[in-house]
């Protein structure tokens, strides 16, 4: 019949045209893949390495993947290349030739022969002797009148609170008295001028912190042997020799009892030191000028 005709072609027509059916498998949901979102360190997170993120806020973090916070150390940076501290190696290589500063020898003990030289190379200045104990200033544990026959309760120069240096705890060394045979003022060398002592392997840092005699060199606080692995004991402790002490002239630090400040001030001074003595090194290996021929 005309009528069911007419209903089969709107049927046809609206099956073409009518969206397609489902999967018979059921729906599929377009799912996006998860990216692991970048930590945020918190204010109080502790960030890689074991120190506390910086307070006032969380970190920002730059987008793609995720940020690592370099380790943090609380110990303040070295300063020499490549992070790495000044080596003793590298002090001593340059302290094995000496231009004579002083007008005069001296001894390291009395009665003992003067045959130590105070030189200067590449503006520092330094000696090589051995080393005896000095306990003076503030009594301590180990340093006081019964264990140390010629303790004295002074020292030529005093820390941040005007009192005198506690031997114990502050690495300082000893320099003579001004004489004729040498004047460490003329030279730069105060009290809290900042010396480098190496033995054997180990460099520490030090300040200038006592005068001796005359006519002796070659003292360091316990606080510096102890530093050095040197027997500390001031009645029978110290060594004989192979000691090597490298003075900065004009490098007093504000605090002599401030060691953290003296040893990041010595390591800047030292690795100046070093680089003085690898430019004056640098023209002796440019081609010499040649002779003109003689005939």
């Amino acid at each position: 019949m005309r009528y069911t005709t007419s209903l089969s072609l709107v049927a046809a027509s609206a099956a073409l045209l009518a969206p397609a059916g489902p999967d018979p498998a059921g729906p599929v949901t377009a799912v996006r893949p998860r990216v692991p979102a970048a930590p945020v360190a918190s204010e109080h997170e502790a960030a890689p390495g074991g120190a506390p993120a910086p307070r006032g806020g969380a970190l920002r973090r730059p987008s793609g993947p995720a940020f690592r916070e370099p380790a943090r150390s609380r110990e303040r940076p070295a300063l020499g290349r490549r992070g790495e501290r000044v080596a003793a190696a590298e002090l001593l290589a340059e302290t094995r030739h000496c231009t004579p500063l002083s007008h005069g020898r001296y001894r390291s003990d009395a009665g003992g022969r003067a045959d130590i030289p105070v030189c200067g190379r590449h503006g520092a200045v330094f000696w090589k002797a051995d080393m005896d104990i000095d306990c003076d200033g503030r009594p301590g544990r180990h340093c006081n009148r019964r264990t140390d026959p010629h303790f004295a309760r002074s020292t030529a120069f005093q820390g941040a609170d005007g009192h005198r240096l506690d031997a114990e705890k502050v690495p300082y060394i000893v320099v003579p008295e001004p004489s004729r045979i040498w004047n460490h003022r003329a030279d730069g060398i105060r009290g809290g001028s900042v010396a480098a002592v190496i033995h054997g392997d180990r460099l520490e840092y030090a300040v200038v912190g006592d005068t001796g005699p005359r006519d002796i060199i070659g003292e360091a606080s316990y606080a510096v042997a102890k530093g050095l692995g040197i027997r500390p004991d001031p009645r029978g402790g110290g060594t004989d020799g192979d000691v090597t002490y490298v003075v900065f002239p004009d490098s007093e630090v504000t605090s002599l009892d401030d060691h953290e400040a003296a040893a990041e001030r010595g390591e800047e001074l030292a690795r100046r030191f070093l680089r003085k003595a690898g430019a004056r090194r640098a023209p002796a290996t440019a081609p010499s000028a040649i002779a003109p021929h003689r005939r």
